[in-house]
């Protein structure tokens, strides 16, 4: 569903291979309405250069092409018919009716049997590109530099580069492939890699360092780019544990070749275990509470299994207790609308050359927020982020982590309170006013190794931004220590190590809806609450008194318990969760007091770190780094 749909009365199935062309038997009929096929019109109107594109396809047989587009509601709209015979079929097709969304594609009847090949065409060359401060540079050669980054993932890794070698397009575009090696498992290792090492010879660059986390890695990347290894027009990002459509990288070279502006270009996020669905089409900071937030008509996890492209219908009102977001799901109108965002994950990112020499490195951040603040970053300067539909990689859903309470909300609250001082000029209310909610939720759910560790986000924010690069290395250690102390962060293999749950009669252990559902949880919060200021039953410390699954683990459910299990998002172990009361208060003690600093002294951080901050991502200082 993520390349063409194939029509319900076709008695004989489609046939293909290659990626570039597909046999259509006699009688049958596609459509390439789909994500990877048909064409984002609205974007290259709004970021290129160019005023039509052109639709070239080779045929071998009889047949006929219906060219379509649509409106931003996802409205079809018919634009041109052309017969289908041996020889070539082109349309141009201006690129008027785009302004807010639309895509371009095209439909295709086989009379006989009738193999297509082809794509969608730019009729001029790229040309030069302006840049914010009126001048113009370019145009750019179609050459990149890929960096993939690795950390403990040497299959993976491997995988990632064989991906990249798989296609001769692809791989002639590819100038250098930049991977730095941060782990003790190493790629080199891994059978497979040195076939495909050789197969990129002088090209291939491997960088061993250590674990500076995911800033470090592409920091390296970038470092490298731009002072030591060749002059490509453009440098890639790429994760590593990731599944690669290598038509995605030939794209985002085009896309960036051709735009009218050199901007930062994001690619879009697959599901790696759900893999026709498809996370966000792009994200924004929210101005109040500066946290990640889906832009406006933005969904979730959307599936195109069930939700084809061409699903455009009005989902019709949406019935009591179901959530704004979760019906909109129920339709693929709002993915027909063009998208602005705020920045992109690194999972797949490219950067012009000229925005890389002039922004200079990413912030010695670890982990999380990294790829935030550069675009934050890169848009002050003028060169905004577009997240591009059609570009895209498979990576495991976020949902499939316990990032937010693991070793990981260390970095998510003290790069988040980093990245706001730079960028966040509004009252820090909305931000403190957040981590309350949150820091509540963590003591109803028994998560004090999150708070405590938070705790040490404030304080290491606090610290000022002098001291960032010396604990680049040492967070992590750190962190890890402080979590051992904690039984909610130790995973177990299996809540049957423990005794069997002792019951917990009468506690929610499922969520609600229907319009009820806020006064049932005002109830449950009440009693959750008085649950939690009484003191913990000393026989539920060692006996469980629930085997919780991820789902099953919220604040109404475990703001009622004195102990229980909770599975891993993994679904690879279980941790045991106790509550006490005494270190609850002192944690929540300790939180309140800090929140406080730092709302207090928050005005004094915008100035520390905004004057801190081209230090912090000069290349030279980062040199420093590398060399040891």
């Amino acid at each position: 569903m993520l390349y063409l749909v194939e029509a319900e009365q076709n008695t004989e199935r489609l046939r293909w291979e290659d990626r570039t062309s597909v046999t259509l038997p006699a009688g049958t009929e596609v459509s390439f309405e789909t994500y990877f096929n048909a064409f984002p019109a609205s974007y290259w109107r709004r970021w290129s250069s160019l005023d039509s594109v052109l639709l070239s396809l080779r045929a071998r047989g009889r047949g006929s092409i219906e060219v379509y587009r649509s409106k931003v509601d996802g409205t079809r709209v018919h634009v041109a018919s052309a017969p289908a015979e041996d020889g070539t079929v082109q349309v141009n097709v201006p690129l008027t009716h785009f302004e807010d969304g639309g895509w371009l594609w095209f439909d295709a009847v086989a009379e006989t049997e009738l193999t297509l090949s082809g794509g969608w065409y730019a009729a001029e060359a790229p040309s030069a590109q302006t840049l914010p401060d009126g001048s113009q540079v370019g145009p750019f050669r179609a050459g990149v530099t890929v960096g993939i980054p690795t950390f403990n993932r040497p299959a993976d890794a491997v995988a990632a580069l064989e991906a990249l070698a798989s296609d001769p397009e692809v791989d002639a575009v590819i100038e250098a492939v930049i991977m730095p090696d941060q782990g003790t498992q190493h790629p080199a290792d891994e059978p497979g890699y040195a076939e495909v090492t050789a197969h990129f010879g002088e090209r291939f660059h491997e960088v061993r360092q250590g674990n500076l986390g995911g800033s470090g890695g592409y920091s390296r990347i970038m470092y490298e780019a731009v002072e030591n290894i060749g002059d490509s027009p453009f440098i890639l990002f790429m994760d590593d544990d990731i599944a690669i459509e290598p038509e995605s990288i030939l794209r985002a070279v085009q896309i960036a070749r051709f735009a009218e502006r050199p901007f930062v270009l994001g690619g879009q996020m697959l599901n790696l275990q759900e893999r026709a669905q498809l996370r966000t089409m792009g994200e924004i900071v929210d101005p109040r509470t500066f946290m990640w937030a889906p832009a406006p008509f933005v969904h979730y996890d959307h599936d195109f299994a069930e939700h084809p492209l061409s699903d455009s219908a009005d989902p019709g009102p949406r019935p009591r207790g179901v959530s704004p977001e979760r019906w909109a799901q129920k339709s693929a109108r709002d993915l027909h609308r063009r998208i602005d965002v705020d920045f992109n994950g690194w999972w797949m990112c490219l950067f012009p050359r000229v925005v890389a020499e002039q922004m200079g490195q990413p912030l010695p951040l670890f982990i999380k927020w990294d790829d935030t603040e550069y675009s934050l970053r890169a848009a002050k300067a003028g060169y905004p982020t577009v997240t591009w539909p059609g570009v895209a990689i498979w990576h495991m859903a976020w949902a499939d982590k316990d990032d937010a309470i693991d070793w990981q909300a260390y970095f998510h609250l003290r790069n988040r309170l980093i990245v706001a001082a730079l960028y966040h000029d509004g009252p820090v209310q909305g931000i403190i006013q957040n981590l309350r909610k949150s820091t509540f939720k963590h003591l109803m759910c028994m998560e004090y190794s999150t708070l405590a560790i938070q705790l040490e986000s404030m304080r290491d924010f606090l610290a000022g931004p002098e001291r960032l690069f010396d604990i680049l290395e040492t967070s992590l250690p750190r962190i890890n220590a402080i979590r051992r102390d904690y039984s909610d962060a130790q995973v177990l293999p299996s809540a049957s190590d423990l005794p069997a749950a002792s019951g917990a009669p009468g506690v929610p252990m499922k969520d609600i809806g229907g319009r009820l559902a806020k006064i049932k949880k005002i109830g449950w919060l009440a009693k959750g609450l008085k649950h939690s200021l009484s003191p913990a039953d000393p026989a539920h410390q060692d006996t469980p008194q629930a085997n919780l699954s991820p789902d099953q683990a919220r604040w109404f459910s475990l703001s009622r318990l004195d102990s229980a299990t909770v599975t891993t998002a993994g679904n690879n172990g279980v941790v045991f969760r106790k509550r006490d009361r005494e270190l609850a208060k002192q944690l929540l003690k300790d939180t309140t007091a800090l929140q406080k600093e730092v709302a207090e002294r928050f005005d004094e951080m915008r100035e520390r770190y905004r004057a801190a901050l081209p230090e912090l991502t000069s290349r030279a200082r980062w040199g420093g780094v590398f060399r040891g």
